[in-house]
């Protein structure tokens, strides 16, 4: 299945040419955005509503997978993603904050896809979507008021009433329609319309800001080329630091190989549409902070496809050793 990853990361890409042909050749570039947020917003509507919060106390259940992956999700992500940004964009502030603000959001949606691909535990990762989803929109501020504050001036109150703006809305849409789909059929067709094509759904709203968004800033891509090629190193070193830390603690905690497996993923893949959503909002002055969110898919699911094949390859070998030996009915182990 690695190839629908390679098909969301070509017709995103196919978004961003597209932005920056309307950008280049007509002069709506500026006009268009006005059309980021909303397209954002429309998405993350979608995105609550396929969100089951009354599901956050299953997670509860397995504490020591809870544990691991808040810890490396919320604890050591955050410090990764700030000593990669000195390491790598020292002299940006800008580019600093969007790599914190790539890194400290985990996923919320394409997670489970491929922790499908990989036969992993994907009942036991979604149990983790909702506290996913609320600790990265509570935590986000803290991380950049003690990762940033001292270096960037941004103002903390405006910071924090757009991303209220920018959540609350479709959150709170998402709830009137999960409220009104229980007492009007023709609300619940609609929301049953939308639930099973929610992944096309979210990606085509995301498209869309994307095409507003490269159409807009088109000119300060062109300035900026050097971000694309500078932000393929410290991203591929996160993924391999983020694999080797929950396979480790993954042995260390003693989980099976699939649960090893949802561990990997849910520390590996990031939330860019929301974090992009959040900077559109809060640094609308700051395009090269977008620019970071929007480069990020383009790197990460082709990387998270390579894992994928590659833990779907270790689980058969794991099988296949397993099968070679087996316990006789005598009680003896046998090849």
């Amino acid at each position: 299945m690695g190839y629908e990853a390679w098909i969301h990361t070509g017709v995103m890409l196919s978004a961003a040419i597209a932005g920056l042909a309307i950008g280049v050749f007509s002069g709506i570039g500026d006009a268009s955005a006005a059309l980021i947020e909303p397209f954002l917003m429309a998405m993350l509507f979608l995105v609550f509503l396929s969100v089951d919060l009354k599901r956050m106390g299953d997670s509860f259940r397995n504490v020591r997978f809870l544990s691991s992956a808040v810890l490396i999700n919320f604890v050591w992500t955050p410090i990764l993603s700030f000593l990669l940004g000195i390491l790598f964009f020292g002299g940006s502030v800008d580019l600093r904050i969007g790599l914190i603000m790539l890194l400290v959001t985990p996923c919320t949606d394409w997670y489970l896809v491929f922790t499908a691909v990989a036969k992993g535990n994907v009942d036991l990762s979604s149990t983790l979507l909702p506290v996913n989803l609320v600790l990265q929109i509570v935590l986000m501020p803290v991380y950049l008021l003690v990762f940033m504050g001292r270096s960037a001036e941004f103002d903390m109150a405006g910071m924090l009433a757009s991303m209220a703006w920018v959540l609350l809305v479709p959150f709170v849409a998402s709830l009137v329609v999960k409220a009104l789909s229980s007492k009007a059929a023709s609300v619940a067709r609609a929301k049953g319309f939308m639930d099973e094509r929610c992944d096309a759904l979210q990606l085509f709203f995301l498209c869309l800001a994307i095409v507003a968004m490269f159409a807009s800033e088109s000119a300060v891509l062109f300035d900026n080329l050097w971000v694309i090629l500078e932000m393929a190193v410290p991203l591929l070193l996160f993924f391999l630091a983020s694999y080797a830390v929950s396979a480790v603690a993954s042995k260390t905690q003693g989980f099976s190989f699939d649960d090893a497996t949802s561990l990997i993923f849910t520390t590996m893949a990031r939330n860019s549409p929301l974090a992009l959503a959040i900077a559109v909002a809060a640094f609308p002055e700051s395009p090269l902070i977008a620019l970071v969110l929007v480069i990020g898919p383009l790197i990460e699911l082709p990387a998270l496809s390579v894992v994928a094949s590659i833990r779907l390859g270790l689980r058969g070998r794991c099988t296949s050793s397993n099968r070679r030996l087996f316990i006789r009915p005598d009680g003896f182990t046998g090849a």
